[in-house]
């Protein structure tokens, strides 16, 4: 296994040239193709992603801790396959859709203007999360703790406050409907 610290890669294709299995610390990767990749065992301590493919991505026993993705694409990820211990991240400009959360622990995690479609939140922690500007549409929220997470500026979602914690959750007035999908009422402006 190697340590690799304060490298920058850029415009590299793991997906054909494999990346090496060990720990990347304070590491940036730009641009890179990381689709379909086996990253089991593999560690990342408060890396950057910036206009990375991460799709598809086998995630088994994998170590996120402190990591940004920016503008990059992470389709069909199953974070819950990830190493748990000291998963945190935060997503900017991204797509995530198809991806899923199911169980993770993941308080205070930003997801600012994001593709949030068809993702799977059940059983997962989002404490005092952000959804800003993020589209959540048929993301499915069961058994979802929420508390204090703030979707004032989020659109298209669908939460069962019934089913989900959602004590101090933040928002607008306009997203009050996603919160009354369940009851098959008529809301008119």
């Amino acid at each position: 296994m190697i340590f690799t610290e304060d490298k920058t890669f850029e415009h590299q294709n793991f997906s054909n040239s494999k990346l090496e299995i060990g720990e990347y610390e304070s590491c940036t990767f730009i641009n890179c193709d990381f689709s379909n990749l086996n990253l089991l065992d593999v560690k990342f301590i408060e890396c950057e992603f910036e206009a990375c493919n991460l799709s598809n991505m086998n995630l088994n026993n994998s170590s996120f801790q402190k990591v940004e993705f920016r503008n990059c694409k992470l389709l069909g990820l199953q974070f819950e396959n990830c190493n748990p211990f000291g998963l945190s991240f935060n997503f900017t400009d991204c797509s995530l859709n198809h991806s899923s959360f199911f169980q993770c622990k993941l308080k205070k995690t930003n997801f600012i203007n994001c593709q949030l479609q068809e993702v799977d939140f059940s059983e997962a922690d989002f404490s005092e999360s952000t959804f800003d500007h993020c589209d959540l549409k048929r993301a499915i929220f069961d058994r979802t703790i929420l508390t204090k997470s703030d979707f004032r500026t989020a659109s298209n979602f669908s939460i069962d406050p019934q089913k989900s914690q959602m004590k101090k959750a933040k928002f607008s007035k306009n997203g009050l409907s996603g919160l009354l999908n369940e009851f098959d009422i008529e809301i008119e402006d």
